[in-house]
């Protein structure tokens, strides 16, 4: 099969790999039919997540067919259509009777977080993304091996297009989840930091939920712009503003700052020079920037909502300041399975319409220019999907959106 293969920091291709094969009797086989390059991707792809090998197989946005179940697979069959959950949960641990499924203590095998091994555990394996987080083949491929297959695969009504269900498989269940994590009502007022796909979805989300001001901070004008006209938010470009959060801030209702805050962008923020340094010497692991101004941001009792990921240590995190303000931190990976029913219910009531932040479909074979389209936000790109095979199956959406 074709797949997407890691060389090294910023470079990838599609090559060859041996097709995938039933492990173990809860495995199934998925016939790709769409696939996603994520913000998280990123981090992979520049080489910052330990754990990286060349030849390993990124993605974990994926959906497609059910072509081969192990012999104790029922939940679903062969020909089945699914979106799959980018946290692979066992369903029977401590956790996941929880519903707490991105800290499901049997999936991940890997070293888990950097910090001290005897203190946390490894939270779920993730599809394509290092040895740290289970070592998983991922799904920007023509087929993947999929465990758990009573547990993760969510079926799909096939009169529903693969664009407007594929981000059920993480981003738009990560932004649902910020969202409630940032107990958003009727009426909220809400700041969201970054415009990419989690932080546009999470403003849809936001919306449903009621929020009245929703305050979106990036530094790309077609992002800002997009988000503005179709969610309604005030934009706040931080190279034309010193300090977004004062400024949020004099906007906000008696000027205290919003109710919440959703930090959708993680630890590559752009940094200080001193942060920069610390993170060139390994002495550090997350910018703490986008943090700074969520705390400053917040009104006093408020709530941080953090959907993006974070490594190690962050330097200038301003734990007083959020002590003195009686802050509300919220994070961590999504616990997907939770919310797909609510949100399949909310797309086929045209409530929800996580396809519109799609600006691209590339063949697979083009993935290595979808991923630096992507990161230097070619074209004015915010979402790139990868079709195996697009040119036969789809020729009309190839005239459409494929520019060689």
């Amino acid at each position: 099969m074709k797949a997407l293969t890691y060389h090294g920091p910023h470079s990838v291709s599609v090559d060859n790999h041996p097709d995938p094969a039933i492990e173990a009797s809860d495995d199934i086989i998925l016939r790709v039919t769409a696939t996603a390059i994520c913000g998280s991707d990123l981090h992979l792809y520049r080489g910052k997540i330990p754990t990286t090998e060349q030849g390993d197989i990124f993605g974990h946005e994926f959906m497609g067919e059910v072509v081969e179940t192990g012999k104790d697979v029922t939940a679903v069959s062969k020909g089945d259509r699914v979106v799959i959950p980018f946290v692979i949960a066992c369903g029977e641990c401590f956790f996941c009777h929880m519903q707490q499924y991105a800290a499901c203590e049997t999936t991940n095998s890997g070293k888990g977080s950097a910090l001290n091994r005897k203190q946390i555990t490894p939270p779920a394996a993730l599809f394509g993304y290092s040895k740290m987080y289970g070592g998983i083949p991922g799904g920007q491929a023509e087929y993947v091996r999929v465990p758990k297959g009573n547990t993760g695969p969510f079926k799909v009504p096939d009169l529903l297009a693969d664009d407007k269900v594929l981000f059920l498989s993480d981003i738009l269940p990560t932004a649902w989840q910020a969202v409630k994590n940032a107990g958003v009502t009727q009426g909220s007022s809400i700041a969201i930091f970054g415009a990419g796909p989690v932080g546009l979805l999470s403003a849809a989300c936001a919306r449903l939920a009621g929020a009245e001001q929703i305050f979106m901070i990036d530094h790309h004008p077609y992002r800002l712009a997009f988000a503005k006209e179709r969610y309604g938010v005030i934009p706040v470009n931080f190279d034309e503003v010193d300090d977004p959060a004062g400024l949020i801030i004099e906007q906000s209702a008696g000027q205290r700052g919003v109710d919440a805050v959703i930090d959708a962008v993680g630890f590559e923020a752009k940094g200080s020079l001193t942060e920069t340094v610390l993170t060139s010497l390994k002495l550090e692991g997350s910018s703490g920037k986008a943090l700074r101004q969520c705390i400053a941001a917040v009104r006093r009792g408020g709530t941080v909502s953090v959907p993006g990921v974070y490594a190690g240590f962050i330097h200038g995190f301003l734990f007083g300041d959020a002590f003195d303000k009686g802050l509300t931190f919220k994070m961590g990976q999504t616990h997907v399975h939770s919310f797909l029913p609510e949100l399949l219910e909310l797309i086929e009531n045209g409530l929800l319409h996580p396809e519109e932040i799609i600006t691209h479909h590339l063949p697979l074979k083009d993935a290595a220019r979808g991923y630096e389209m992507f990161e230097k936000k070619q074209e004015d790109c915010r979402k790139v999907i990868l079709i195996p095979g697009m040119r036969e199956a789809s020729p009309e959406l190839s005239n459409k959106f494929y520019k060689p």
